[in-house]
């Protein structure tokens, strides 16, 4: 049912410079000067994995080539998940009923948005089941970041939500979730949800 292999794209020194619009030797000297993380093939040539170009490039504040952009999302991995919700005992619940549908999967929890943030950038999931109404920082804020770091793949999003409040579920849809499950919660419905959207992701 879930995508497990994990495509990992490695770069040469000239496929970087060609991504960053700079001449060959200028991409070896970042490697040489210790800015660009590499490593050195038998043959003496060099190579760059595509999460360490992703945070050569956040560092220098360079655009994310869109070629770069369609690796990663590629490279994400739907053998991970995350629960992040404040309330133990329903994260437990939640974790039990995922874990028994999704037996192949890794669950991860968390209780509040810091911890959260810290847990998705180590795992970087492919899904991510998100209460909106956590503590410190909120779901929305969370959501947002999620969103906003390339580094993580665009994972799949399924927002959490105690009310019905239509304002409300076009806020968190706003800040990037991919789907929405009301309380009372019914794990099977949310279970659905996420088969629905691997299956788009396909």
């Amino acid at each position: 049912m879930a995508k497990t292999d994990k495509k990992i794209r490695i770069f040469s020194a000239l496929e970087v410079a060609n991504i960053c619009g700079v001449v060959n030797q200028t991409a070896i000297n970042w490697i040489k000067n210790g800015y660009l993380k590499a490593f050195t093939t038998p043959g003496g040539q060099y190579r760059v994995y595509s999460d360490d170009l992703v945070r050569f490039l956040h560092s220098r504040g360079m655009r994310m080539p869109e070629e770069l952009q369609q690796l990663l999302a590629e490279q994400m991995t739907l053998s991970s998940l995350i629960i992040i919700e404040d309330d133990r005992e329903l994260s437990d619940t939640i974790k039990r009923a995922l874990a028994e549908r999704y037996p192949s999967f890794t669950v991860h929890q968390a209780f509040d948005g810091f911890d959260a943030g810290r847990i998705v950038a180590e795992v970087k999931p492919g899904v991510v089941v998100l209460d909106i109404d956590l503590p410190e920082l909120d779901g929305y804020q969370l959501c947002r970041r999620i969103r906003e770091d390339t580094n993580l793949g665009n994972p799949i999003v399924v927002a959490l939500c105690g009310s019905q409040d239509a304002a409300e579920h076009e806020r968190i849809t706003e800040a990037g979730a991919d789907a929405l499950v009301t309380r009372p919660l019914d794990i099977g419905a949310l279970a659905d949800t996420i088969d629905g959207l691997i299956r788009k992701r396909g």
